[in-house]
């Protein structure tokens, strides 16, 4: 096996590399070094590269090992695996007995770790020694051995008849002793049991003496399959000569439960001969109860910590995005209600519906009621339903957990569990399908909901704010909206007045934008003339507060010198597209009625998509065209039955 040259790079940084040896010389010496050599990407979590050792440790190819996740390598050890991967990362180097590797028979190899931080190409990366736990504490023992050995025939024989004699002369050290004891000869028949063993195990004394301990009490693993006498670890000690310790195993009892122990067995050497084992054990249920309690807590833990990162990604994200609105503009009639309506709901937890025109600020309103409540201090979660795909809103309100369908590769956090002590902001709540408003009725009755996939029951407390621009009493008569939501959220309803019916605040909310725009830009000097004012006054708005926002931007960007130009659709002045394409006639003028506004509106919308060629996105799209969200452009076509026209082909 020959590494590659990033396996040779991070040799070449290790502190007591000769000088004088060629990349070449280190590609051998890792290749061919006699410990098990690993190097691996901590933060990817992958195999960087391995030697034959390595493989020949864990039997696995090269190919396969290096396919391998360092995670799944050592499978259901990851606080302890990030525990180590840290010290190394933090002090530069570590080490560690407390590890074991899943082999391909899905048995566990209990390992010692001697690591290293190197870096290459400013990546950190773990170089690793490895080596079998098992091997090393035999090397161990037989050290042990040597040194009595050379210590004299004194003290060996001194060793030798404090095992020879264990059951005579120490009766009363196996009645007192609180672990379980019980010893074995060469051949595994049990020879004596301590009364703690007994307790734990419901057999006497007289009932094991003679038998075979295996197969009375060591039979089968965990999982109930059958453990063959031949692997078993306590028969290891005197076949082998070597101390065996576990604490992965159980021991059966007589009545045929199992319970969880840790114990050792240690061969028992008579003149050199080894003759038997004795095995001390102890019942750790009561401690794999405080383990399994303690997982669970860290689970939870990082759970809790996985959600508050999403908060604050999220609330970090929500302060960068610029808003449409930095506070209520306006002294109409209309917004003075809509102050006096924020500020008789806010302290309540009751549900709000807002209706409205799109681009008339209705989720200004949402924010301004979250705000002035009593959940202020916690997240706003914002949920656009009218951009999320159909088959995506279950998981999107209430998350999922891994492998709950296809591409689901991670748990996911919904925006309900997200929004918990907070408030959940559901705009455009007319596009959810029918099929799931159930589901959000009853989270909205009864506080609770499952993941997709999951069959937990979780609980929240939100409170949930929604805004349409949809007329629900209509959805509801034509049988695409619950009519039990529909009373469920309607609660509290808020009106969004149409800026077309409040023109005494155009002069505010331009100013307003103006002063914004300009900080944006860096733009100083430019005013509203009264004309402008005049003229702003006078125009119909469909696109509403966003629309308006838009055209003072707009109007700052082609302004070259100190008087701003606006530009207002429709009244004979182009719109700053390159080709801009005429709009049809009759417009201009500002409609007297509802429905001659709906179909200016309609006739604005398919001028536009003519224009430019069915495309509602992007650079030339329609919404651009329009000074509109996508989003609300989509919405307005569904809405109002405009069949889009086939895009036309780059040639065309």
């Amino acid at each position: 096996m020959t590494p590659p040259a990033d396996a040779a790079r991070v040799l070449e940084l290790a502190p007591h590399a000769a000088p004088a040896l060629s990349p070449e010389g280190f590609r051998a010496l890792f290749a061919e070094h006699p410990d098990a050599q690993l190097l691996w990407d901590p933060f990817a979590d992958r195999m960087v590269e391995v030697n034959l050792a390595a493989c020949a440790m864990l039997r696995r190819a090269r190919a396969a090992l290096l396919a391998l996740s360092p995670s799944a390598l050592h499978s259901g050890e990851r606080g302890a695996l990030v525990v180590f991967t840290d010290a190394v990362l933090e002090r530069g180097e570590a080490w560690t007995d407390s590890l074991s590797c899943e082999l391909p028979d899905g048995s566990r190899l209990a390992v010692e770790y001697n690591a290293r931080r190197v870096v290459l190409d400013d990546r950190p990366l773990l170089l690793i020694t490895a080596r079998d736990l098992a091997t090393v504490r035999r090397r161990e023992l037989h050290a042990d051995a040597g040194a009595y050995l050379r210590s004299g025939l004194s003290e060996w024989r001194r060793v030798e008849r404090l095992f020879a004699d264990i059951e005579s002369d120490n009766q009363l050290i196996l009645r007192a002793a609180g672990e379980g004891i019980y010893g074995v000869d060469a051949d595994g028949i049990t020879t004596f049991v301590n009364p703690a063993a007994e307790r734990m195990l419901g057999y006497t004394a007289g009932e094991l003496v003679g038998r075979g301990m295996h197969a009375a009490i060591h039979h089968s693993h965990p999982d109930g399959s059958g453990y063959a006498a031949e692997a078993c670890p306590i028969y290891g000690a005197f076949r082998e000569g070597a101390v065996q310790r576990r604490d992965d195993e159980v021991f059966w009892r007589k009545d045929g439960s199992s319970f969880p122990v840790e114990y050792t067995s240690t061969p028992i050497v008579d003149r050199g001969r080894i003759v038997g084992a004795v095995i001390v054990f102890r019942d750790i249920s009561d401690r794999r109860d405080a383990e399994e309690r303690l997982r669970g807590a860290m689970a939870e833990l990082t759970q809790l910590k996985h959600r508050l990162e999403l908060e604050n990604d999220y609330l970090q994200q929500e302060l960068k995005e610029e808003t449409n609105y930095r506070e209520i503009v306006g002294r109409s009639r209309a917004v003075r209600e809509v102050v006096r309506k924020i500020e008789l709901v806010a302290p309540t937890e009751a549900p709000v519906l807002i209706t409205g025109e799109s681009g008339t600020g209705k989720e200004l309103i949402a924010r301004a009621i979250h705000g002035a409540g009593r959940r202020g201090d916690r997240p706003l979660i914002r949920v656009n339903c009218a951009a999320v795909p159909a088959d995506l809103f279950e998981s999107e309100f209430f998350g999922h957990v891994r492998g709950a369908f296809t591409g689901a590769v991670a748990d996911r956090v919904g925006r309900f569990e997200l929004a918990d002590r907070g408030t959940l902001f559901l705009d455009e709540i007319g596009e959810i399908p029918v099929e799931l408003q159930g589901k959000l009725l009853r989270v909205l009755q009864e506080g609770q909901f499952e993941r997709v996939g999951d069959t937990r029951t979780r609980s929240v407390d939100v409170r949930v704010v929604a805004a349409t621009n949809r007329r629900l009493e209509e959805e509801v008569a034509a049988g695409r909206f619950r009519e039990d939501l529909f009373y469920r959220l309607n609660v509290f309803p808020i009106e969004s007045v149409p800026l077309r019916e409040r023109p005494e605040d155009i002069p505010l909310l331009a100013a307003h934008f103006l002063a914004k725009v300009s900080r944006r830009h860096g733009r100083d000097g430019l005013q509203l003339s009264r004309a402008d004012v005049e003229r702003l006054q006078a125009y119909h708005w469909p696109g509403n507060v966003r629309e308006l926002e838009n055209l003072i931007e707009r109007a700052l960007i082609v302004s070259t010198g100190h008087k701003l130009v606006i530009d207002l659709p429709g009244r004979g002045v182009p719109l700053p597209d390159p080709q801009p394409q005429p709009l049809p006639a009759g417009t201009a003028a500002a409609p007297s009625t509802e429905a001659e506004r709906r179909a200016q509106e309609r006739a604005m919308i398919v001028a536009a998509l003519e224009a430019s060629g069915g495309k509602v996105f992007g650079a030339g799209g329609a919404a651009e065209r329009l000074g509109l969200k996508p989003t609300t452009l989509a919405s307005r076509i569904k809405r109002l039955g405009i069949e889009k026209p086939s895009r036309r082909r780059a040639s065309d």
